[in-house]
């Protein structure tokens, strides 16, 4: 099995009317305000995972500010999950800072059957993720309900790139080191938050944490793939795209090019988030 375990998908409108939701939130204009700015609906990856052979794909938000934009794509994702039953896993978009309606909308979302809250973008969501503060009232939720959460990671060096931001493995480690029962993803190989598990006490407090691999051509050789696995173990590592950023075939084919064993490939193809996704149990 071939799971995707990050991919973004947007309403139909959300590209036609650009500039007026970028007006409205930050996130959006960070990342898609300029025009060549790669948007994508659930039917163009379904369409594109029929192409490249893959089985399951996970869609997830932006990291919204606006609840109403949030909302608004939430609702497309249960829609689209929900024409598309076995192919679409769907985490909701929400940002702790709302306070009750991002615990809200959490628990809607996950009445209506999504796993997972993310993918968490601090930085445009004006938010630290290292604030429990903050965090406290959606984890609990998260927790709860056993939930999934994905956030956005950077690296605290190389270069700059539209939506990088600023968070890095530090405030990963606050965020992870202060829920250590909930299962967190972090996405682009957690901004290289597992080099430092050669300190044993990150080892020790990563064990609930994966990392996905999306757009990793734009940040790492491909020695990445068995420098992590033999950090953290394979069975931590998530295979992801950032669909519509890039197709899941360029991972496919870096992670075929490693020395790692046919099994571990396998298992970070989508046998590792088969199992957290609980899919075949």
């Amino acid at each position: 099995m071939t799971i995707d375990f990050h991919t973004h998908v947007f309403p139909p409108e959300f590209s036609g009317r650009r500039a007026e939701y970028a007006a409205a939130d930050a996130t959006f204009a960070d990342l898609f305000a300029d025009p060549m700015a790669k948007m994508a609906t659930a039917d163009d990856l379904v369409e594109s995972m029929d192409r490249d052979g893959i089985d399951v794909s996970v869609v997830m938000g932006i990291g919204w500010n606006d609840v109403g934009v949030a909302r608004a794509s939430n609702d497309y994702i249960l829609e689209s999950v929900a024409r598309f039953p076995g192919r679409l896993q769907g985490f909701a978009g929400v940002n702790p800072a709302w306070g009750g309606p991002a615990v809200e909308e959490a628990e809607r979302c996950a009445d209506a059957g999504l796993v997972g809250v993310g993918e968490l973008h601090p930085d445009t969501q004006g938010f630290d993720l290292g604030d429990t503060e903050v965090t406290a009232p959606l984890m609990e939720v998260v927790q709860r309900r056993r939930l999934l959460v994905t956030t956005h990671s950077s690296e605290p060096v190389g270069h700059i790139y539209p939506g990088k931001g600023t968070v890095r493995p530090e405030a990963l480690w606050r965020f992870v080191h202060a829920y250590p029962e909930a299962s967190v993803v972090c996405a682009h190989w957690g901004g290289g938050l597992p080099f430092y598990a050669l300190m044993p006490e990150v080892r020790d407090g990563l064990k609930n944490v994966y990392f996905d691999t999306a757009a990793s051509p734009f940040l790492y050789t491909p020695e990445v793939f068995e420098t992590v696995a033999g950090l953290v173990g394979a069975e931590r590592i998530l295979l992801g795209s950032d669909y519509p950023l890039m197709r899941l075939t360029r991972l496919k084919t870096q992670l075929g090019g490693t020395s790692l064993s046919e099994s571990q490939r396998k298992e970070i193809s989508g046998g590792n988030a088969a199992r957290l996704l609980g899919i075949g149990e």
